[in-house]
């Protein structure tokens, strides 16, 4: 079975020979398994054969970027949407953002026009190579881009995007159907022009570690109508929609299945995302990816993460509609051993075929 039909029938809620799997190790991880053991030159998705090959565009403002300030420890720098940020570059974390050019309508009316597609939004001649050689290996091939809330906050801003949303949220909803309609013209175009892809992955962050970043009411006004244009337009020709969404998102689980995602990703623990309970109340209806608590993966004791493994793939994986990835994102206290570990315990509870 490729890794393209067993994800397609894990997707349509039916088993497959085993779950599916896929992960996102941070650069520093990877830098700190090559130390120990990963060989040279050799990346996890390959090692541990990773199912899944994602292909994005470029849905900025196309704004000329600028290094404003570098040091050995940081960089900082205006990017393609006007947004300044400073990067680390010796350690994982999140961007600081430090200002925006997009901040008030008036702004937004005088950049609009900049959001709409043009050749170079696609990287053609190697991005066909890298769709092709993915198809060839039976790989999930999924066209990626972020979208909704997520790609305005990295426009205008997280605070005036959370008041902008309160104050005027019609001017919300158009900047973010504006990129939805730049996202699906980019897929035609793709798509028209020798590319295939077998599903979407769209990322959009709607939580923190608490709760949602926004209230269900505008959830249902301002971004479930982003979510279902952009859903309906895969769904139409067959391809299955992976949403990522960090943080506690529990509140808007229903919405998401009215809009037509097939699947949510990454299921954080810390957040309060409990794998094992959502399949319980939502699985007919949705897939899942993720959920694997992290924190144990650092534990040295093998009990805690095979417990962890046990239960949730083991609940998770029944009728299909369940794919391996840890409940966000692989960070550097994680060993090489212990991660080859997790490989072996999704492999052996993973598994439909009887022990």
């Amino acid at each position: 079975m490729t890794s393209c039909e067993r994800v397609l029938r894990v997707l349509a809620h039916r088993p497959a020979d085993r779950v599916p799997i896929s992960d996102s190790p941070w650069a520093t991880t990877v830098t700190r398994w090559h130390r120990e053991g990963l060989p040279e030159g050799v990346t996890p998705e390959v090692y541990f054969n990773y199912e899944f090959v994602g292909q994005g565009v470029d849905t900025s403002f196309q704004l000329p970027t600028q290094v404003i300030e570098e040091t050995d420890d940081y960089i900082i720098e205006r990017n393609s949407n006007g947004a300044t940020r400073k990067n680390w570059k010796n350690k994982t974390s999140t961007p600081e953002c430090l200002g925006f050019t997009i901040t008030t309508r008036r702004a937004w009316e005088e950049h609009k026009d900049r959001l709409t597609y043009n050749r170079s939004r696609v990287d053609w001649e190697n991005g066909l190579k890298v769709n092709r050689e993915g198809v060839q290996a039976g790989k999930f091939v999924t066209y990626s881009a972020a979208f909704g809330y997520d790609w305005t906050q990295g426009v205008v801003g997280s605070e005036n995007l959370l008041m902008t949303m309160a104050l005027e949220p019609e001017w919300v909803k158009q900047m973010m159907l504006a990129e939805a309609e730049l996202i699906i013209t980019c897929a035609e175009e793709m798509m028209a022009r020798g590319f295939h892809f077998d599903g979407a992955f769209m990322f959009d962050d709607n939580g923190y570690r608490n709760a949602t970043l926004f209230s269900p009411r505008m959830y249902e006004e301002i971004v479930w109508p982003v979510h279902k244009r952009v859903c309906d337009f895969f769904n139409a020709r067959g391809m299955p929609v992976i949403l990522h969404s960090c943080g506690n998102v529990n509140a808007f689980v229903p919405g998401y299945i009215k809009a037509g995602f097939a699947c949510l990703q990454p299921l954080e623990v810390k957040s309060g995302m409990d794998l094992i309970r959502l399949k319980r109340e939502y699985g007919e209806h949705l897939a899942f990816m993720g959920g694997i608590d992290v924190r144990k993966m650092a534990i040295d004791d093998p009990g805690p993460i095979e417990e962890e493994i046990r239960t949730k793939i083991t609940a998770a994986k029944t009728g299909g509609g369940y794919i391996y990835h840890s409940d966000h994102s692989v960070p550097d206290n994680v060993s090489f051993e212990n991660y080859k570990r997790v490989m072996e315990l999704v492999a052996r509870y993973g598994s439909y075929k009887s022990p």
